[in-house]
């Protein structure tokens, strides 16, 4: 008998956390992907995605004729899309996308529907981020096609936005004064154990129509989270001081300045800490029967992936999530200014390069040998190891305090900083031509801070930057057209 062909099925979301470490497990396990995505190019960097069996598709599913083009001939389709990165509104946004994929999926002839939900039963005090996982589920239920719901609480992995947030919370904070629902129970589940569900779940006809409950074997409040964490982190435990009048919009704030995700992304999260997320059912069992990883397991997994730089999704890249390309990798606080300069990009690189030694930044002079005496003064090497050339530098070299870590040749300067400081500091330059004598030059500093003081450190220096950074570019830019025009006046 010839070989039946692979079932193709529909994915959302595989630019995001789930959808991109789903995706390449499904083609492992057999089946031909359609994805659809707002940006294709989102999916370059992702190898699975040059792969035989996978068609990448552009669109948007609020379109929905247009979508309903799209995902004919799919047997399944998989539903991986929220939209906390609208803000405030998001749940009409959920349940706009959600009509319009119902609809789609009705008129395309999807037999079936997967979707990822979130645990807390059907209570009526569900918050609003909860609540709008039930709206999605129940317009979704409206298609003609079968939907299969698995709602799942807690997610630990590197790069899931649950994870990192308490990642960072613990890293940063040794005492922490938390809202009440530090005590409430959930049921954290690895997402080694998500993706396993997914797979068995679109595989057994026996889940169709079905809402499964998922989650680790282990329940406990929030804070035994934070503490397991810690203690998986190597750091020492953590107080905690629950008061009552903390509110979730106060919390998001907070959350929003020691983690790299905004208020408005926070706000929703936390409120949703305040219902017990825990699994109520046993069909989860008897349906997908599987052994599931211990949260500490799970931990530190994560933290193994993240120190080895082998984090293979973040939430944060799914939509227009603000957040740094490397979101498990630390936040990354940036000050980007530009300027043009009538002056040839080789002759502007020249300039950028003098930065350093003798010829010292351009502008604000004090401030940096006030900058290098203070790190002297903690072990640093400060202003006296100067550069090797007045003009010319090589990769590894040093500048001052700084360390030359990118070079392009008449393109890109970049360093970074070997001061003492509680963070991680880079200054780029990138020059592009804008004509045949004229330049744009643009500097991006860029910051990750180590715990609060890094945060505070940078706040403190902020004010400066408009002086700075400002001259700098001032004086590179004197500096280049005296290059391309001797005649110029010479650079202060």
């Amino acid at each position: 008998m010839p070989e039946a062909a692979p079932v193709r099925l529909f994915l959302t979301g595989s630019t995001g956390y789930v959808g991109g470490r789903l995706a390449p497990r499904l083609l492992k396990a057999g089946f031909e992907l359609r994805c659809l995505v707002r940006e294709a190019r989102k999916l370059d960097i992702r190898e699975w995605s040059r792969a035989p069996g996978v068609e990448v598709v552009q669109g948007d599913i609020a379109q929905t004729q247009r979508l309903t083009e799209q995902m004919r001939g799919c047997r399944t389709a998989i539903y991986l899309v929220h939209a906390l990165d609208a803000g405030a509104g998001f749940e009409e946004r959920d349940r706009e996308l959600a009509a319009s994929f119902a609809q789609a999926a009705t008129d395309a002839g999807v037999e079936r529907i997967v979707y990822l939900g979130g645990l807390g039963g059907n209570r009526d005090d569900l918050s609003a981020h909860l609540r709008s996982r039930r709206d999605v589920e129940r317009i979704l239920r409206e298609s003609s096609a079968s939907v299969t719901t698995l709602r799942a609480g807690v997610i630990i992995g590197s790069g899931s936005a649950s994870f990192e947030v308490l990642r960072y919370v613990v890293e940063r904070l040794p005492v922490m004064v938390t809202p009440k629902w530090v005590k409430t129970e959930c049921q954290p589940i690895a997402i080694r154990d998500v993706l396993g569900y997914l797979i068995d779940t679109i595989r057994e006809d026996a889940t169709s129509g079905k809402t499964i409950e998922i989650g680790g074997p282990k329940v406990m409040p929030y804070r035994d989270l934070m503490h397991l964490c810690a203690e998986e982190m190597g750091l020492p435990r953590r107080l905690l001081v629950a008061v009552p009048v903390l509110s979730p919009r106060l919390s998001s704030l907070w959350i929003g300045l020691v983690t790299p995700v905004t208020p408005a992304i926070a706000r929703p999260l936390i409120e949703g800490l305040r219902n017990r997320v825990v699994v109520e059912g046993d069909n989860a069992q008897r349906l997908l029967p599987r052994q599931t990883m211990h949260p500490r397991e799970a931990i530190r997994r994560a933290i193994e992936r993240r120190r080895e730089h082998e984090v293979e999704s973040v939430w944060s890249a799914a939509g227009t999530v603000p957040g740094d390309p490397d979101w498990a990798g630390g936040t990354s606080f940036t000050d980007e200014r530009s300027i043009d300069i009538e002056a040839p990009a080789d002759d502007v690189y020249v300039a950028v390069c003098r930065v350093g030694g003798g010829h010292g930044w351009y502008a604000g002079d004090w401030l940096w040998r006030l900058r290098g005496w203070m790190d002297r003064l903690v072990g640093g090497p400060g202003l006296r190891r100067g550069r090797r050339h007045p003009e010319h530098v090589g990769f590894g070299e040093a500048l001052d305090f700084w360390r030359v870590v990118g070079i392009e040749p008449g393109r890109a300067l970049r360093l970074r900083a070997e001061m003492k400081l509680p963070g991680i500091a880079e200054l780029a330059f990138t020059i592009a031509p804008t004509g045949e004598r004229t330049s744009r030059l643009t500097m991006t500093a860029r910051f990750v801070p180590r715990g609060l003081a890094g945060i505070a450190y940078w706040y403190a220096v902020l004010p400066l930057h408009a002086f700075v950074f400002g001259g700098m570019l001032s004086g590179i830019d004197r500096a280049a057209r005296s290059i391309t025009d001797p005649h110029e006046a010479p650079a202060s």
